[in-house]
């Protein structure tokens, strides 16, 4: 006889699993703290409140950017009850004034300040413009050690006691603290202070920074509340950014997020790469990748004639490129005497004068070809007094750095995103480059009124010569006026704002983004942007992708989040390039 197999049935989850899915794996349970799972928790109880509380005063511990739970209960008292107790309570404060008056003692003011208080309480339940309520307020804190919790719980009593709040810890009582702040709605605590509606309402809405709006792009969560930060730059009163953070600590990735997300909402994008981590991002969705280098095919030259917008006069148009163009040249010859500067300046408007452009006609010919750099050395070295620069100016014009100074444009630049490449060149050539590329940039966005980023990626680079720093804060003070978005990213914080013009580009930038930072720096960020302890302690303590962002009057916690798609066109963590090309490690 065969025997019978049992067939065992597929294991289908059940609602007595739920507790297993959701509960710490142990708790353990002690006089002064828990511990639950990997973390301790410690539980508070407010147990006294000022004689007025001003709206808003428990928002810096709601939205400081630690791991805690917070339960408010509100339970109405009967107001003919109330009204019963407070009637005994005035006649015992009126008895113990009137004694001390018969016995010759000097006027109590407190005595006198809670009668006035009673009496004004029970007129507002009387006429039923005030209510009484019993209101517990327990806040669990948590750490991954003993010394996080103990400082978290420094911070959390000194913000409150400089409001005058005073909290205990439910010593003996933590577990019954832990179950309060559950989402459960049950009060195990037990401990309430009478308030009436004024002092209660205080302590609504949980006052958090939030930034969603009904257009824009995704930034990232909120980590005050777990909102969506989604945020229209070009909503503010200039569309300008800036990204400070050290190395490694997800600016680029944050920035070739924001860029994608550009994209989708009809933005065009112009990138200075100078470490080529746009150009997977470029490839990915069909835009233009240019290397400037000795040796690329690609060109930009700094003497094209710009294309004059509606409604400027050629004229000022062409002083304005002289002067940018007046810039390049002092970057690229280093210390220039005032004698020299006005040399350089009358030589650079007689260069586009051998090719009959002046300001006269500028504007109106157009199938003029512009002149060279060399064009300009020839000019010096038929001036008096020019020789000297002329000579300075070899090595861009004949010498070893001839190969991306001095020779016509050739890129097209008719396309969404483009992505202009430095890391090949030199160190030294890369601030010339940077403002190269600047100018050819910002000539282009004059032309036509579009909606632009221009993304200026390690732009310290620029912030160490005067020249290259004025022209870049020039660049991001004009932007709003032809629609565009400046985003200066920088590791180098100290130079940046060690520099005459970083400071005034961080004030003229309506959006600020500050990602992990080193203790040494940290206290210049601070300043610049007046951030408090627990601020500094979160930018000196934040994981890689998560910062202050400032947006306008609010800032919130951020945390970057891009989706599987998205972070394998942006990623540059080596580890995981590699496995992306099947590459064991």
């Amino acid at each position: 006889m065969a025997e019978k197999i049992k067939i065992p049935k597929s294991y289908e989850p059940g609602q007595e699993d739920l507790p297993n899915v959701i509960a710490p794996a142990g708790m353990e349970v002690n006089s002064n703290y828990l511990k639950v799972g990997d973390y301790f928790a410690k539980t508070f109880f407010v147990f006294t409140y000022p004689r007025y509380v001003a709206s808003g005063w428990f928002s810096p511990v709601i939205n400081l950017a630690e791991m805690m739970d917070i339960s408010v209960f509100v339970n109405p008292m009967d107001t003919a009850l109330a009204l019963r107790n407070l009637r005994k309570k005035v006649a015992q404060v009126e008895a113990e004034i009137a004694e001390k008056q018969e016995k010759g003692v000097v006027r109590d003011p407190v005595l006198e300040t809670a009668y006035q208080d009673i009496e004004n309480l029970r007129d507002s339940l009387q006429q039923a413009r005030e209510k009484l309520f019993e209101v517990g307020v327990y806040i669990t804190i948590y750490g991954s050690s003993l010394e996080n919790l103990s400082k978290l719980e420094n911070t959390i009593e000194n913000l409150l006691e400089s409001k005058l709040v005073y909290i205990k810890p439910a010593l003996f009582r933590h577990l019954e603290g832990f179950n309060s702040v559950l989402p459960i709605a049950q009060d195990d605590l037990n401990v309430h202070t009478p308030l009436n509606s004024g002092p209660t309402s205080s302590l609504f809405p949980f006052i958090s920074p939030d930034l969603t709006s009904d257009k824009g792009i995704l930034y990232g969560v909120n980590l005050h509340n777990n909102s969506l930060v989604i945020f229209d730059r070009f909503s503010l009163e200039n569309a300008n950014s800036v990204v400070f953070a050290k190395s490694g600590s997800g600016k680029s990735y944050a920035t070739k997020l924001e860029i994608i997300r550009s994209l989708m909402v009809d933005t065009n994008v112009i990138v200075i790469d100078p470490e080529n981590e746009y150009q997977n991002l470029a490839n990915a969705v069909g835009g233009s990748y240019f290397k400037i280098s000795l040796t690329s095919p690609n060109h930009v030259n700094p003497f094209d004639i710009p294309i004059i917008p509606q409604g400027d006069e050629p004229a000022d148009v062409f002083k304005s490129h002289i002067l940018n163009l007046t810039g390049l040249v002092k970057l690229m010859l280093g210390e220039v005497s005032p004698e020299e500067d006005a040399l350089l300046d009358r030589a650079i408007t007689e260069t586009y004068a051998s090719r009959d452009i002046t300001a006269e006609n500028f504007g109106k010919i157009t199938e003029l070809r512009p002149p060279l750099l060399e064009d300009l050395q020839t000019i010096l070295q038929n001036t008096e007094g020019g020789r000297t620069l002329a000579q300075r100016l070899d090595k861009f014009t004949h010498g070893s750095y001839a190969g991306f100074t001095n020779a016509p444009t050739n890129i097209d630049i008719k396309n969404r995103l483009i992505v202009f490449s430095i890391r090949d060149l030199e160190e030294e050539l890369r601030p010339i480059a940077m403002y190269i590329v600047l100018n050819f940039v910002w000539n282009l966005v004059r032309a036509e009124l579009k909606r632009r980023l221009l993304i200026i990626d390690e732009a310290w680079w620029m912030m160490k010569y005067k020249d290259s720093a004025s022209f870049l804060f020039g660049l991001v003070k004009r932007a709003r006026k032809y629609f565009l978005g400046v985003t200066t990213i920088t590791q180098d914080v100290e130079d940046f704002l060690r520099s005459d013009f970083g400071r005034p580009i961080v004030t003229n930038s309506s959006l600020q983004f500050l990602m992990k930072q080193s203790p040494t720096s940290i206290n210049s960020v601070a300043q610049a942007f007046n951030l408090t302890e627990g601020e500094k302690a979160f930018l000196l303590e934040s994981a890689v992708g998560e910062g202050l962002f400032f947006a306008g009057l609010k800032h919130v916690a951020l945390k970057v989040i891009a989706s599987y798609t998205e972070d394998q066109i942006i990623t540059t963590d080596p580890e995981q390039i590699l496995e992306m090309k099947g590459i064991k490690k």
